[in-house]
């Protein structure tokens, strides 16, 4: 890709920069203008969080599985045109999902909306990645790309949070498609019109390829994301989800193996690191899918409104980019891969020993900022080198293979993390429930003195004897609640941080992990 004179003369490259960093951001929007707030964009919406997850699974894994085929359409137009077609499409979805309260028309706007996201991001951030004159820009580029990610969910959220203070919804929405117009007017006046790559037509795309992965990956997506509100292998429909991604993803392999030219090479898979760095990624976003108790903690437990909420998750984010900083200084001074895994996991295996003394019906938010932090760095650290490491050992003729790799080993992990913490904490929070609530008996002294206690706390607010009554026990059973949720928390952080020390010794044993990423011949054009 040679993007020397894409850009016109009278453009200054820090200008460009920043234009192709804006360009970036929405990415950002189509991630997080519903992420950021679950509770009002699922009641906006009339349906469970559970729906609004899916939702989320379906961008991201449209996105996955347009990756196949994108470069066929960046390289089929010229650039500029490309670009200022695919902003205007995505600032008219955005503004359209503003209008809908039909679930499935929203769940068709998200699958559109993933297929916008893919189309821009390769060519851009290539382009961006060219803007720095070091043989160190990927990674320079790549920490600005997936710190912009990383920072996407405080960001929207604190935007969220103030819009719905002051304004309807919507008005979100409408300021979200405006900044595609902003990308628009930008890169028409900045862009020149000729092409940057070789013309390739659009009929050698792989539909077949497409249609089946797709289906694939939002009915594996549907499967794990509903299992255990219909009861796993219990429901007729759980069945049939996990046989139709089973079956079509056993037709992709097959056809992408006895095809010459496949859209994915399988041959990628006989490479260590590549087949390290999957599992690692995997693992990674399930560690990282315990962040969610913790943010619900927040709002359940201790009961912080969400503009609190919002602004804590920005201390989060200090962390991600102190971790982003520190990642790119070892990678630039050669530091072992294997060193930076082990800090990067140790961190975030602190930080889920640490919080797990810290699930209690109250907290300070001083008490929270150290591992808070922590875990933020540990994230920051790990991101980039991963993404390197899982492609930089593959040959550049695989690089579209690879890098399609690590996509899935972050959809996969973010889908099945967020299945196996809904499934822990609804097993262990019913365990912990029927065990506390035993002690909650008529037998029991220390009950009754309790309940009539807060029976007279309630009638002296002007309540009935029998209106006090039954709402002290109410109240008491909230708070058997509320425990048994905390004791489910603490229980899933410990596993999770045994869990973490058991990886980092593996890694540390690992021969296959090579000591470095060889900058200078990754040739990363996905990811």
């Amino acid at each position: 890709m040679n993007d020397q004179d894409i850009f016109k003369s009278w453009v200054p490259n820090w200008a460009i920069v920043i234009i192709l960093f804006v360009c970036l951001l929405h990415s950002m929007i189509l991630l997080g203008v519903y992420t950021s707030n679950v509770t009002y964009a699922a009641s906006f919406l009339d349906i469970e969080p559970e729906d609004l997850q899916f939702a989320m699974c379906v961008t991201y894994g449209t996105l996955l599985a347009t990756i196949l085929i994108e470069a066929r359409f960046s390289s089929f137009f010229p650039t500029k045109n490309y670009l200022m077609a695919v902003y205007s499409l995505v600032g008219i979805t955005i503004v359209s999902s503003a209008y809908v309260t039909n679930f499935t028309v929203f769940l068709l706007l998200r699958v559109f909306e993933g297929i916008l996201m893919a189309l821009p991001v390769i060519t851009i951030r290539q382009l961006l990645i060219g803007r720095f004159n070091s043989k160190y820009a990927i990674v320079i580029g790549f920490s600005f790309y997936y710190g912009a990610l990383l920072l996407s969910t405080p960001f929207i959220m604190n935007i969220a949070v103030w819009f719905l203070d002051h304004y309807d919804w919507k008005y979100m929405l409408y300021v979200s498609g405006m900044l595609q117009v902003l990308n628009v007017f930008l890169i028409w006046i900045t862009f020149k019109g000729h092409r940057i790559t070789k013309k390739i037509p659009l009929y050698q795309i792989d539909w077949i390829s497409y249609v089946l992965v797709l289906t694939a990956i939002l009915t594996g997506a549907y499967f794990f994301v509903y299992a255990e509100k219909k009861y796993w292998f219990e429901s007729s429909q759980m069945i049939l989800m996990l046989m139709i991604a089973l079956i079509t993803a056993g037709l992709f392999v097959f056809k992408e193996l006895s095809v010459k030219r496949p859209s994915f090479n399988f041959e990628v898979f006989k490479y260590a690191n590549l087949r390290i760095g999957f599992l690692l990624f995997f693992l990674f976003y399930i560690s990282r899918a315990t962040l969610s108790l913790c943010h619900a903690a927040m709002f359940q437990i201790w009961n912080w409104d969400p503009s609190r909420v919002a602004g804590v998750q920005y201390i989060n984010g200090i962390g991600n980019v102190i971790g982003l900083i520190l990642a790119a200084f070892f990678l630039i001074k050669s530091i072992s891969t294997k060193y930076i895994f082990l800090i990067g996991f140790s961190l975030i295996a602190l930080f889920h020993f640490w919080f797990t003394f810290l699930f209690v019906p109250d907290v300070a938010l001083s008490d929270i900022i150290i591992p808070y932090v922590l875990q933020g760095i540990g994230v920051g650290l790990l991101f980039v080198p991963l993404i390197l490491f899982t492609t930089s050992s593959v040959p550049p003729k695989m690089a579209a293979s690879s890098g399609i790799i690590g996509v899935s080993g972050r959809f996969w992990g973010s889908t099945i993390g967020f299945c196996i913490m809904q499934n822990a904490m609804a097993f262990l929070n019913k365990k912990h429930f029927l065990k506390l609530s035993q002690f909650v008996n008529d037998n029991s002294a220390e009950t009754q003195e309790v309940i009539a206690k807060t029976t007279q706390s309630f009638m002296a607010k002007g309540y009935t004897a029998e209106n006090a009554n039954t709402l002290a026990i109410k109240k008491i059973f909230g708070t058997v609640a509320k425990q048994s949720t905390l004791l489910a928390d603490m229980e899933i952080y410990t596993i999770v941080g045994y869990g973490l020390l058991v990886l980092i010794v593996l890694i540390a044993f690992n021969q296959h992990l090579k000591q470095t990423v060889n900058l200078v011949k990754s040739k990363v054009w996905i990811g």
